[in-house]
Order: structure tokens, then sequence, then C-alpha cells
């Protein structure tokens, strides 16, 4: 296996990682003292890397946190984008968690939709707080703020490194390592096979991507989180190096990208984008704001900070255009809101990374018609997300003028298979690093989807360990079994809650294809239904029985007609003979479906996802990283 003993000595210290000017606190930060060989380390503190320790954690995995920063989370709190684009009527796992915590800390629902961008907005240092909360309830995770990894080097056994903290090197070995940093740098120096910028339409076989491919990425954005101080409040900074008006003369165009020809003019709109509880406001703006283009993807973290300074300087810029030529020169950059000297986030919002060559790629054409492609990628389905597919290129004239927003598609999963590189056993990528498309970045890397991100790497971590197995061993059937039992979604269903209780049953069968769910694109929450109530026919069941059961497959005696218990009856037999009309009506019952089943009874689709989930049980037959089942014998466990 390539690289497989290759040994990677990537020196970093402490000064070249940092971005921005921290303040650094000081002693007792109540880090435990690291395992001497934890099972799972993880690389990178960001919002995956804090979900898939968590979710490692917590299935029974000794986890080492390492987080180059002072604070977790990533781009939700260090970067300061602390408003969810996304996944609202999907609040699976830990992003519901997650969320009910932030639901407890304001006072309900209600009190954290203050800006028109999203249903939940929130102080970036009260997210920050409650992820401490979090990991510190969860004891076997040894956290390590402020820590650099040093070296890292791939055995049989799994992976030895060296960390940086308080200028004091620790020395560990893991059995598998998630790679969550926010710009995949240690996949970079482990040689990883990836890809940067857009891809070409021959090599991606998106209809939508350009002619060539380039190594262009989205815009970064440095967010400012403002405060208003009150009627006669003057907290104008003083004028930055390099101002200019002009770059910002645009910035109260507030219409909707995805309505075209649209236009409308609103400063008070534009601030009210991320308005905060507690008087607070979120400044990440792309119209004529504070986007910037930057590449950095490839560089080495020691040039990092010098090349980012230009965007911190933009985004100063930008809020003194709000306060000096807006008038609003209460709206101060607001105190204490994080530990940096200029007030400003710890690092910035970096929308892309350089993705692996998983062994899958999930592309927009996977998105727009899952059912339909070579790879049934849906069925091997770990997280979920609902957001359009939104690009920042505002900044960059080179980028190619596709028009991202109104490529429309219902909302989706995540293949299990993008998060496992090639030939590097035991190694799991995370956050924005993972194998999809260009154009399908710009609808993964929101945050509900990295939440989800990270808890399928720290499942898949965990399972790993357990069955001392390289991850792209382990069963995908055993980890979304897993994901399942932790309330995560497998299938994007906005009518089947994890409240619902048949959401198990129709959640497998959904993973199956033997019923189908409906897309739909639908403004900026996608939706993917699956009509519970609806009726079944037979022809659709057989249908989606076939790819499982060989039996089936020369059977063409179903009609049109609704599903009823006799011809249900007679498909079950046809792959269990010893079935009777008694083993159906006791599963009805015992389901709690009814009492009795009457043979002319017209099933729906709920009806008929718990009856075949649970008599036949097409989710446990094994499948592989392209969703095709597993042929008997194979080690599919």
């Amino acid at each position: 296996m390539r690289n497989f003993f290759k040994k990677i000595s990537w020196r970093l210290s402490a000064a070249s990682l940092a971005v921005g000017s921290w303040l650094l606190p000081g002693a007792g930060l109540g880090a435990q003292a690291a395992p001497a060989a934890p099972a799972v380390v993880v690389v990178g503190g960001g919002l995956s890397g804090t979900f898939a320790a968590l979710q490692a954690a917590r299935l029974g995995a000794t986890v080492l946190l390492l987080e180059e920063t002072p604070w977790l989370g990533g781009m939700l709190t260090a970067a300061g984008v602390s408003a969810i684009d996304g996944n609202h009527r999907l609040p699976a796992g830990l992003w519901g968690e997650f969320r009910d915590s932030l639901y407890a800390r304001y006072g309900g629902p209600a009190a954290v939709e203050t800006g028109w961008v999203s249903n939940t907005l929130f102080e970036p240092s009260v997210a920050q707080d409650i992820l401490r909360n979090m990991v510190a309830a969860t004891p076997l995770i040894s956290l390590r703020l402020e820590a650099q990894l040093e070296e890292l080097q791939q055995e049989a056994a799994g992976w030895r490194g060296v960390f940086l903290q308080k200028n004091q090197r620790h020395a560990f070995s893991c059995r598998v390592l998630i790679e969550a940093t926010e710009q995949g740098d240690w996949l970079r120096a482990l040689g990883v096979p990836r890809d940067l910028g857009m891809d070409s339409r021959a090599a991606s076989g998106e209809a939508f991507a350009p002619a060539e491919a380039n190594d262009i990425v989205q815009d970064l954005t440095y967010v400012a989180t403002l405060k208003d101080y009150g009627p006669g409040a003057d907290r104008t900074i003083p004028r930055p190096k390099g101002y200019d008006a002009n770059l910002f003369r645009c910035c109260c165009e507030t219409a909707d990208p995805s309505q075209k020809n649209s236009s409308l003019i609103d400063c008070a709109r534009m601030l009210s984008y991320g308005r905060l509880p507690n008087g607070k406001y979120m400044i990440n703006w792309p119209n004529c704001g504070n986007d910037f283009y930057l590449n950095v993807a490839d560089t080495p973290p020691a040039e990092r900070r010098l090349l980012l300074e230009a965007a911190r300087q933009h985004t100063l810029q930008f809020v003194y255009f709000i306060q000096h030529e807006l008038g609003y020169r209460q709206l101060g950059i607001a105190e204490g809101e994080y530990p940096t000297a200029d007030g400003l986030p710890l690092i910035p919002y970096y929308r892309e990374a350089a993705r692996i060559r998983g062994l899958v790629r999930l592309t927009v054409n996977h998105l727009i018609s899952p059912y339909h492609q070579p790879e049934a990628l849906y069925r091997t389905g770990i997280a979920v997300g609902d957001y359009p597919i939104d690009h920042h290129h505002k900044k960059n004239p080179a980028a190619p003028p596709i028009d991202f927003i109104n490529i429309k598609t219902p909302s989706f999963n995540l293949p299990l298979g993008a998060l496992i590189p090639p030939d590097f056993p035991n190694l799991i990528a995370a956050e924005k690093s993972i194998s999809v498309s260009n154009i399908v970045n710009g609808a993964t890397r929101l945050q509900p989807v990295v939440m989800g991100i990270g808890q399928a790497a720290g499942t898949l971590a965990a399972l790993a360990v357990q069955l001392g197995v390289p991850t792209a061993q382990v069963p995908v059937r055993q980890v979304q079994a897993s994901l399942l039992r932790q309330g995560a979604y497998l299938m994007p269903y906005i009518d089947v809650p994890v409240t619902d209780f048949y959401f198990e049953d129709i959640q497998q069968i959904g993973a199956t294809g033997v019923i189908k769910g409906v897309g739909v694109p639908y403004k900026w929450a996608n939706q993917t239904w699956f009509y519970p109530e609806w009726p079944v026919s037979e022809y659709e069941l057989l249908d989606g029985l076939r790819p499982w059961y060989p039996q089936l497959a020369q059977r063409w005696d179903a009609s049109g007609s609704r599903l009823r218990p006799p011809y249900l009856l007679s498909l079950l037999m046809a792959v269990r003979p010893t079935l009777t009309f008694s083993h159906l009506e006791a599963v009805w019952q015992e389901a709690g479906l009814g009492d009795v089943l009457p043979e002319n009874y017209a099933l729906n689709r709920r009806e008929a996802a718990v009856l075949v989930n649970r008599l036949l049980r097409p989710f446990d037959i094994a499948i592989d990283h392209r969703g095709l089942p597993l042929a008997k014998g194979t080690d599919g466990r």
C-alpha cells in the first residue's frame, strides 16, 4: 500500500501556525493528561473535529483532541459564523443536542430567531462555552488546546506522533487518526491524493462544471461581530490603512440571488441579516462586503498569517464603512467576544479546502438524481443537508460565471466512503476535506452538515477500534445502525422526524431504496419527503425489492394497483417461504399498526415500510461503499 510506512515529520512552530493575534490565556485550562495510547486522535478541534471526538468517546473510545487555537468549534465559534445555515427541520444527532443547548441558554427557539439569514443565531462565545461543556462532560476525551501537531508517522497498527503544547513536546500513539483541520494540512503532509479548486466537466461528469479544471476556491471571510452600544455612542474605529469606500458602495443590495433580476437596496436589512441575541451583529456579507479572495489551502502554515492579514484589514475597512459612511457609529466591535487583540475572530471562515479522492466521490449528479446513478451512494448515507449549492466567488474576477445558486437539487445525504481515503488505513478525513466535487462542496460546507460529518467520523473511528479492522473494512450498515441509535438521519426525510415512532424502520427502508423518497428543490431549504400516508403500489414495492432478492428478478405480476396484504405476502414468501398471513398479522399488531389486518386493506408507505423491514430485514444485507450488495460470503460483516 502506497505510503503505508512512510514517515512524515512536518515540523510546525506555534508562531508559524498562529492566525491572527491571539491573547493566549494563562495556565489552568483544565486539560487532562494525554493518555499514553488513546484509541483515537482527532487533529483539529473545529466543528467536525469536536463532534467526532464527542461521538467516538461516547461510543467508548479514548480520544485525544488537539486544537491549535484556544477555542473549540472552528467556523461556528473561532471564525464567528454564528448563524446556522440549513437543517432547521432536520435537527438530528449532535446537531439537535447542540441546538437544544442554545435554546436552553437563551430561552427557547424564538430567542435565537433574531436575524433573517437563519432560524438559529447566537453569540460565538456562548457556543464556545456550550462545546467546552459538552467535551468536559465526556471523560474519555483528553482535550489539548493551543497544541500543535509536529510529527506524524503511519505504522501498521495505526499512528504515532508528537505534539507541542506550552513549549513541551508530548508523544502519542493511536489506532485511528481523524484529520479535521480547517485546510486539511496533515492530509497534504501525508501525501493523500486530493483535488483543489474547480473540477473539469469531463472529470466530474457534471454538466454545470467548467470545461477546464482550475485551482479557484471560494472566497474566505474574516467575520466581524459588532455590538450596538446605544444611541449617541460613537464606536468608530480608526480609518484603516488602504481604506477605499468604493469597494463597499453596493453593500446594501439585499435581493435574494436566487431570484433573478430582482433588486432591493436596504442598509438596515443588510445589517439585520446576521443580528444576534443581546444586541450583537454577525458581519459576514458577500455583496461588496467582507468576503476576500485568497487560496491558502496548499500554503505552508508559516506563510498564512501574513497573507491572511490582508483579509483582516479588509474586514476592518468594511466595519469602518458601516460606521463612517452608513452612519452606524453606535455599532462597534464587540468587546470580549473573542480572545484576540483587535476583537476579530481567531481564524477566518474557510469555505473550501482541498478535497480527498475518497473511496467514492459525491457529485451534483448524485444530488439531483440519487436513484439513477451507477452507484447507489444514497444507500450509504451518514449525514444529511438541505442547503442549496451556495458558492462565493464575487471577489475573484477569474472565476467562471457559473450560476451555482440556481443549480436546483433536493435535500441530500453524504456517503460514508467520502470520508475514507484509499491506501491510508485508519485515516478519516473530515471538515471540508471530504470526497465531494467542487460544486457539491457549496452545499456540504454548511455547519449542520459538517457537524454530521464529525459525528459519522467519530462513529466510524470507534467501530474500527472495537472491531480491530481498518476504517475501510468497517461495515457500512454497522456505521449507519449506530448513527440511527444516536438519533441521526441517514435519509433527509423532512416529514419523518426523529420523534416518529417508526423513524428507524423508515430510515432503514429508505436507505435500501425499497421505498424511495421524493426530492423537492425548494428555495433555501431543499426537501425530501417520504410521504408516509401515501398509497404504495404493487409494482413500486416489487421494483424496490428486486435488487436485493434474486428470487424476485423474474416476477412481472405486479400492477399499479394499491398494495394489499395478499400480494405483499406473496412477495415475502418468495424470499421466506415459511411465512404465513398469521406472521404478517402478528408483526402488524406488534408494531402497533392495528388490531386486525383485513385482507382487502390498502397499505400506505409507512405500513409497507414497517412490515417489509421487520419481516425481511433488507437493511441487514451487507453493501459496499458504492451502495451495492456484497456477494454472499464477502467480508461485509
